[in-house]
This record gives C-alpha cells, sequence and structure tokens, in this order.
C-alpha cells in the first residue's frame, strides 16, 4: 500500500521534466527516447491507477470480513446464550423430577397404610356381620316366643328383657352403618391416591423420556461417512459359474444392482432368502431390521436360530443362515442406528461366528464408527434367548431380565433385539429391557431403528 503514493508522487514531477524537454525541441522530430520515456510514464500511471483500485477492493473486502465477523460473533452469542437456557431448564427438571419421586415415595407409604386399616375395617366388619347374624337369630327366637306369648300376657321381666335386646340390635345395626360408610369412604380415598399415584407416574414416564429424547445424536461429532476398506477394491470371480451366488455381494458381481430380496446359497448350505441392500457400489447382506415395533422379538432359541419377520419389513434372518454365511470368510459387521429425532450414526466391527455347538459365540473389534462402542470387544459372547441361557459365570440368563435374544458376556443394557420402546409408551421406563444403545461410560441413546449388515472382507475366497 505504501507503492502507490511514491508512484502518486513521481509521475507529477515526471511531467514537467518530458515538457521542457520538448519545448526546447520545438519544430524538431521527437527522438526515440523521449518517446519511450513517456510510454514508460503511461505505464507507470497505468500501474498506479491499479493499484489504488486493488486498495479500494482491499478495503472493502475488509469492512465485509469485519461485518461477517461481528455476525459469527453475534450467533455464538446467542447460541452461548440458548445452551445456558437449556443448562438451567435441565436443571429445573431434574429438581421436579425428584421432588416427584418423592412425593410418589410418600403417597406409596400412605398408600400401604390405607390398605393395612382397610384390611384391619374388614376384619371388624366381618366380626360384627357375624354378630349382627347372632342377633338376627336372637331377634327371630324372641320374635317366636312373642308370636307364642301373644294370647298370654308377658311378665314385666320378659317384657325389659325384650324391650333391651331390641334396643342392643339397633344399636349394632347403627355401628355396622357406621363402619361400613367409614370403609366406602376410605374406598374412595385409596382410588383418588391410586389416580394421583399413577399421574405421577406418567409424568416421571414423560420426564424420562424427554431426557432420552434430549440424549440425541446431535450432541456428537460424527466422523465422516467413509466407503468401508472391504469393499473398496472389490475382487473379480466372486461368483460361482452355477447355481445361486453365496451372498449379496456375490450376488452383486453377477449383475444384480438393486436392492430387495433375492435367493442365495452359501459353501455346503441350502438356498435361502436374503435382503440384499446396495451401499458404497457393492451390495450387503441383512441379517436384523427393526423400523417400527410391529414384530416381537421376544422369541423362543428355535426363533433365533432359524428366523423369523418379514425380509421387507422387520426381520431377523436367523443365527444358522448367518453361520452358514460367515463361515465362508472374513466378514464385516455394521450396524446403523437412528434415534427419534432423525438423526443417523453407524459403527462398523470385524468379527468371527461361533456354529451351533458354541452357542454362536462372537467376538468383535471396532474398525470404524460415528457413534462410542457399547458392546464388549475381544470378548467371547455367546448368544442367549429366555428359554436358553449361555453358560457364562454371571448373570446366568440376561434375557429374563431384557426381553429378547442377543451375545452376551454379561447383562450389558444395549440390546438391539429389546423391547422397542416409543416416546409415547405409557407405565415406568425399565431402560435395561428397551431399545438402546448405552456405551458403558456413556448415556442412554433411545433408538427408533436399527440395521445390522455383514460384507466380505475377502472375496476371493468364494470363488
Amino acid at each position: 500500500m505504501k507503492i502507490i503514493p511514491v508512484l502518486l508522487v513521481l509521475a507529477p514531477l515526471a511531467l514537467p521534466a518530458g515538457a521542457d524537454k520538448g519545448f526546447f525541441s520545438v519544430g524538431s522530430a521527437e527522438s526515440p527516447e523521449t518517446k519511450s520515456r513517456f510510454a514508460m510514464l503511461d505505464d507507470v500511471r497505468i500501474l498506479a491507477n491499479g493499484l489504488l483500485q486493488l486498495g479500494h477492493g482491499l478495503k472493502d473486502f475488509v469492512h465485509k470480513t469485519k461485518g461477517q465477523m461481528n455476525d459469527i460473533s453475534q450467533k455464538l452469542y446467542i447460541f452461548d446464550k440458548s445452551f445456558y437456557e437449556l443448562s438451567l431448564q435441565t436443571s429445573e427438571i431434574k429438581e421436579e423430577e425428584e421432588q416427584l419421586r418423592q412425593t410418589t415415595a410418600r403417597l406409596q407409604i400412605n398408600n400401604e397404610e390405607i390398605k393395612n386399616l382397610s384390611q384391619e375395617m374388614n376384619l371388624k366388619i366381618e366380626d360384627l356381620i357375624q354378630n349382627k347374624i347372632q342377633l338376627q337369630e336372637q331377634v327371630w327366637g324372641l320374635e317366636d316366643k312373642v308370636t307364642k306369648l301373644a294370647v298370654i300376657q308377658p311378665s314385666v321381666q320378659e317384657t325389659e328383657e325384650i324391650s333391651s335386646l331390641k334396643a342392643f340390635v339397633e344399636q349394632q345395626d347403627n355401628d355396622i352403618k357406621q363402619l361400613v360408610k367409614i370403609v366406602e369412604d376410605q374406598h374412595v380415598q385409596l382410588d383418588r391416591q391410586h389416580n394421583q399415584i399413577m399421574e405421577l407416574e406418567d409424568k416421571l414416564n414423560h420426564i424420562e423420556f424427554q431426557e432420552l429424547l434430549e440424549n440425541s445424536f446431535m450432541g456428537d461429532h460424527p466422523e465422516p461417512e467413509t466407503i468401508p476398506s472391504a469393499v473398496h477394491k472389490p475382487t473379480a470371480g466372486t461368483y460361482r459359474a452355477h447355481g445361486a451366488a453365496a451372498d449379496c455381494t456375490a450376488l452383486f458381481h453377477t449383475g444384480v444392482q438393486d436392492s430387495g430380496v433375492y435367493t442365495i446359497q452359501p459353501n455346503g448350505s441350502e438356498a435361502f432368502n436374503v435382503y440384499c441392500e446396495m451401499k458404497f457400489g457393492t451390495s450387503w447382506t441383512v441379517i436384523q431390521k427393526r423400523v417400527d415395533g410391529s414384530l416381537d422379538f421376544n422369541q423362543t432359541w428355535d426363533a433365533y436360530a432359524n428366523g423369523f419377520g418379514d425380509l421387507n419389513e422387520e426381520f431377523w434372518l436367523g443365527l444358522n443362515k448367518i453361520y452358514s454365511i460367515t463361515k465362508q470368510g472374513n466378514y464385516l459387521l455394521r450396524i446403523e442406528l437412528q434415534d427419534w429425532r432423525g438423526n443417523r450414526r453407524h459403527i462398523e466391527y470385524s468379527f468371527s461366528l461361533g456354529g451351533p455347538s458354541t452357542n454362536f459365540t462372537l467376538q468383535l473389534a471396532r474398525t470404524a464408527g460415528s457413534i462410542p462402542n457399547a458392546l464388549p470387544e475381544h470378548a467371547e459372547l455367546r448368544f442367549s434367548t429366555a428359554d436358553r441361557a449361555a453358560d457364562t459365570a454371571s448373570h446366568a440368563n440376561c434375557p429374563k431380565e431384557q426381553p429378547g435374544g442377543w451375545w452376551h458376556s454379561e447383562c450389558e443394557e444395549t440390546n438391539l433385539n429389546g423391547k422397542y420402546v416409543t416416546p409415547r409408551s405409557r407405565g415406568r421406563l425399565e431402560r435395561g429391557k428397551g431399545l438402546y444403545w448405552k456405551p458403558k461410560k456413556g448415556r442412554y441413546y433411545l433408538l427408533k431403528s436399527t440395521k445390522i449388515m455383514i460384507h466380505p472382507t475377502d472375496l476371493k475366497s468364494f470363488d
């Protein structure tokens, strides 16, 4: 920027020098040197003009940049203020939740006391009813005596006895009526207390669900979606020259490039149908899919071994079929998750799956993903269901605590075959029994949909 003023100063000085020289050479032709100097002066003027315009442009650019930086600062201030307000609201919600918990505990204690009192009242009423029956029998006996004595004038003593018995019966009837009224009032209070407890449980349920929904994937910083290394360079010759393809990836290389249900036949296995999903320029074999909770995943061992559901909607492919595919070579396991706010994440593992004699033991090693890991790595995870426990040292039958078959080393809180829970569900939350993704040292992620897929890493093994 200092060059421009210097040129502007030099330019006027150059003009008089040229003018004087022209004055003394009037009437004679200009020499080539003079013309060259004028040309250089023009170039300097053009250069100075260009630099001046460049300086104005830079000045405008600086003003615009300052304006943009001010806008960004305002937005950051608004974001910080919103985040602070959200933290205050979260603290208030937690305080309200604690108050509701305490109120619920007090109401439950009162409810137990009222129940005990109601039981005592019922016992007293039963005793009074028995006394009333006995008194009625005595009254009937007295009525018979009165009927017999209707002709004979009763003595004064008998008259007094009858009067006293009648007064006693009337008093007992009044006592019974009062006790019945007290019991009815107690039942009304019990119903009112029960309704209050139900309302408080619904409020607690709503608060806990709001906390889970706030634990969406939005707060995490996902890794960029990259093509898995297993599908970067597919190997030629991944399908047989005769018969069905060994899996969806092999089927892709026969020319089938649309997602859908197809028939495959792994080596040494019978043919069966699978759902093939086209992704990353290849095809993946889908082994599990959940989208809306329309299918009950709390199934028996035989159901999980053979598979269940509709391949076009929700389904579990079946342990026997998954094993027949993966025993052909090395495979990659990909899990895709979606929360109730529409945010999607994924995680990938290299894995090995044992056969039926090992209870389909699974071993995992995380390779990539956009969410913290929630499944045990480098451990033997045995599959178990409610009707068939895995032989583990601790937590012998996790599916009794967590419905739905899954691979367990201990009763982890992540079970992608667990109970499908929606934000509209009623009743108390049972976090360990729902469809969650729960890292060991992280928060719960309430899931709306899940998908588990496999893809070979060594395609040559299918030749």
